[in-house]
């Protein structure tokens, strides 16, 4: 090839071997060539700097990061920490890293997981370097380069906070790679990373690894959405849609009147309902919609499988499996069945014999064998783990999905079907975002296998292809900082910089960055306005007298006024005392000289335009006050709370330090931290046996779904943890008072549902009958007992005594048979 190559190119080809050595060594071993944002990036880590990677979903950003892991193993000593928010992510990661550079050099930490942590890799939870930072552990020693995964959960409004924790405490000397989606604010991301962790590149690619055809469902018949080939880049709706939904507008109209015309006084979501009209009755739909079998055996005889059909619903999920099942769908030959049994009595030879009716494995293996699955969060980590491997290995080739698989897992298709474009968001059904229909469709086309991916949205009567084209074509997914100082934050931070220090290290997290940058365009408005109000005053400046103060008579007149009208005729001596005012302010207002202008309307209409204005101004003002120090005023209410109890105290010099009991909060990392550390120092748990601490650390950490685990609270363990739950929901009571007198937020309530099948299965109760009594999934069980178990590790560290011996027992009591199952382990 250098034959070909000019004098020009072969030189910039030398230089860059001379230049970037490692690089070029790192290209060599692959088996692709490296696209040029790849390329930019590498570069950037390989000359010293961190970088931020902005890319669709599949387009190979975790090339950046084995490149950063490979410079890393040039060296003899040197690590590095790659986190990832989900553990599904994170044992992945750690499998894919053991079998590149062997079991001796990869470690994994998950909180429930602890392999090979003085590894020179080590995949880990978030959470877990941020407990590291603030415990000054030994294994940051040698740290070289932390990757962070999935950035962009930062944006978490439950845990993103623990994102910046991460990036603002690094040391300075550990380079960062950060991944993320393509947002739209990635240069403002990447300006506060460079603000606080020194020179980092921010390299955005918008460009999809394989192409996406957008598709219709019409009947029988897959239509373009964009028209030319389906291609977003003409922003050109197809005609044919466009006369569907016409069509399907003219045959609604009839009932209306009006209803066909816009604007007026309403919204259309992407199904073009009209959502403020009372009257309007959705139409019975002209065009038969194909049953999920219909599609799948479609999408099979055009070589478009596999494929994941995204439906926002568990159980609908679950209806739609059975439902192709009971159709005979079958996508598998006798080789794939036989491969697929294997691998399943491989993964789940675990499992205990009379768990498996419980957990529906016979069905669901059925289902397997035949190439059809569902994957969502009520399933069993371990099939759920087992059907991503399938689906990655081409036996699997039909996957019926919550959005929650859109989310980091490696399983990407030939083909993505949205089933609707709107889904429950906890309150009411609303249209999914351009944001999720990126995140969602970027799941098609596979890399290196596809030369183009496919999304198929299901037409459905009233949808608006115009408005599903916008939904299509934009990117807009802006990352805006969910960070908040907790307790245990506060105590972790003062210990190691003292409280003046800490209030200004919150100050350099990406919410103060983002707040400071509005008010800098808030700041420029009042500036703005401020120079319009001189003009309105020296407008409606009047010889005779003060028009200001002229014009505030007019108006307390005109309100007083307004108010008679409107008041109750019955109170006679409300009513007297207001036309006494009246009296006295029409008098006031023909006594003053401005009344006697012969400009004063003119003067007036003046004076009214600089009243509005400056009511704007003034409510700018309170918005640019309000957002000005925002993190450092939130962080001096939580220490007043804790210099309230105690945990924070101020020695003789008057600096705040931390008390015992602070020691003990700095290593609680729970969403309730204050309310366990104050149970533990006024031992309201001291009489409580393993069973019974198990049921209580599950109250503290269960946050019920509307549909689950909504047990009566009359049905809770027996003994002793009656009382002491009393006793700590009195605690929260308290706590939660005196928060919201430090205008702090507040907690919920502790939930109990979960609490009685938690003590049940503690005693060793049988996983059925644990199930039918909390009425939860299986996988939401593990789940729960797996954050039960994280809250006991902790409260088996910093408790003395009887609650300390009775963690660790209970511990041991809830970890076992599904809860106690581990991919790596």
């Amino acid at each position: 090839m250098t034959s070909l190559q000019s004098p020009a190119e072969r030189y910039a080809a030398a230089r860059k071997r001379v230049t970037q050595p490692i690089l070029q060594a790192f290209r060599a071993a692959r088996r692709f060539e490296l696209d040029p944002f790849q390329l930019e990036a590498c570069a950037s880590i390989e000359s010293g700097n961190s970088v931020l990677v902005a890319a669709p979903t599949g387009a190979g950003k975790t090339i950046v990061a084995e490149f950063a892991i490979f410079l890393a193993m040039q060296h003899p000593s040197k690590k590095v920490f790659y986190t990832a928010p989900m553990k599904a992510l994170s044992n992945q990661k750690f499998q894919e890293f053991v079998a590149e550079y062997g079991a001796d050099e990869v470690g994994l930490l998950t909180g429930d997981t602890n392999i090979n942590a003085k590894a020179r890799i080590v995949v880990m939870t978030t959470e877990v370097l941020r407990n590291m930072l603030y415990a000054d552990s030994d294994l940051l020693t040698n740290l070289a380069f932390v990757v962070m995964d999935e950035v962009h959960y930062l944006a978490d409004r439950f845990r993103g906070a623990v994102w910046e924790e991460v990036i603002i405490h690094l040391p300075q000397h550990v380079r960062m790679v950060s991944l993320s989606a393509t947002v739209s604010n990635a240069e403002e991301f990447g300006d506060w990373l460079q603000a606080v962790r020194g020179e980092t590149d921010v390299i955005v690619s918008e460009e999809r690894p394989v192409p996406l055809e957008q598709h219709v469902l019409v009947k029988n018949n897959m239509l373009d959405l964009f028209d030319a080939a389906g291609l977003v880049g003409t922003h050109r709706v197809n005609p044919e849609l466009v006369r569907l939904s016409q069509a399907g507008s003219r045959g609604s109209s009839g009932r209306g009147g009006r209803g066909t015309r816009s604007g007026e006084d309403r919204r259309t979501d992407y199904r073009g309902r009209h959502q403020n009209r009372p009257d309007f009755v959705p139409q019975r739909s002209e065009t038969t919609r194909m049953d999920r079998a219909e599609i799948v055996r479609m999408l099979e005889g055009k070589h478009l499988l596999p494929a994941i059909f995204f439906i926002f619903s568990r159980v609908g999920c679950d209806q739609a499996v059975r439902q192709v099942l009971r159709a005979g769908v079958r996508l598998t030959n006798e080789h794939e069945r036989d491969e697929i049994r294997e691998i399943v009595d491989e993964r789940c030879r675990t499992l205990l014999d009379e768990d498996l009716g419980v957990l529906g494995y016979f069905e669901w293996l059925d289902g397997l064998e035949r190439g059809v699955a569902a994957h969502h969060a009520g399933m069993l980590p371990a099939f759920k783990e087992v059907v991503e491997e399938l689906f990655q290995k081409k036996l699997v080739k039909a996957v019926f999905a919550t959005e929650t698989l859109a989310l980091g897992i490696n399983m990407p298709a030939r083909t993505v079907v949205l089933d609707k474009l709107e889904k429950f968001n906890g309150e009411a059904r609303v249209p999914i975002t351009p944001g999720e229909y990126t995140q969602l469709t970027g799941r098609a086309g596979r890399r290196g296998i596809d030369t183009l991916g496919h999304s198929v949205i299901q037409w459905q009567q009233g949808l608006d292809p115009h408005a599903v084209a916008a939904l299509a074509s934009r990117r807009t997914y802006p990352l805006n900082s969910s960070f908040k100082p907790t307790y245990n934050m506060a105590v972790n931070l003062i210990d190691q910089f003292g409280r003046e220090r800490t209030r200004a290290v919150l100050e350099s997290s990406f919410a103060q960055f983002q707040a400071d940058r509005s008010v800098v365009d808030l700041a420029r408005t009042v500036r703005a306005q401020e120079e319009s109000l001189s003009g309105f005053a020296e407008a409606m400046t009047c010889h005779l007298g003060d028009f200001a103060a002229y014009t505030t008579i007019r108006r307390q007149l005109t309100e007083c006024e307004r108010a008679v009208s409107k008041s109750d005729k019955s109170l006679r001596g409300e009513r007297d005392k207001r036309q006494r005012e009246i009296a006295n302010l029409r008098n006031a207002m023909r006594a003053h000289a401005c009344h006697h202008c012969p400009e004063r309307e003119q003067h007036a209409r003046w004076a009214e335009r600089w009243w509005k204005l400056s009511r704007q101004t003034e409510a700018l003002s309170e918005q640019i006050s309000a957002r000005t120090g925002a993190i450092a005023r939130v962080f001096d209410r939580v220490s007043d709370v804790l210099l309230g109890y105690g945990y924070l105290t101020k020695n003789l010099n008057g600096r705040v330090e931390l008390s015992d009991s602070g020691r003990i909060l700095r290593r609680i990392y729970a969403e309730r931290d204050l309310l366990v550390a104050e149970a533990l120092r006024r031992g309201l748990w001291n009489d409580l046996d393993p069973a019974g601490l198990a049921a209580m650390a599950c109250a503290l950490v269960f946050e019920p779904r509307r549909d689950e685990g909504m047990l009566d609270a009359r049905y809770l363990p027996r003994g002793a943890f009656r009382p002491a739950l009393e006793e700590t929901q009195d605690l929260w009571s308290r706590i939660d008072d005196l928060e919201r007198e430090h205008k702090l937020p507040g907690s919920k309530p502790l939930s109990v549902g979960l609490s009685l099948p938690m003590w049940n299965w503690a005693r060793g109760g049988s996983l059925g009958d644990v199930l039918l009594e909390a009425e939860m999934a299986a996988g939401d069980f593990v789940r729960w007992t797996k954050q039960t178990i994280d809250l006991l590790d902790q409260l088996s560290v910093v408790a003395d005594g009887p609650v300390g011996r009775a963690a660790r027992q209970a511990m041991q009591d809830v970890r076992r048979g599904i809860v106690a199952y581990s991919s790596v382990s």
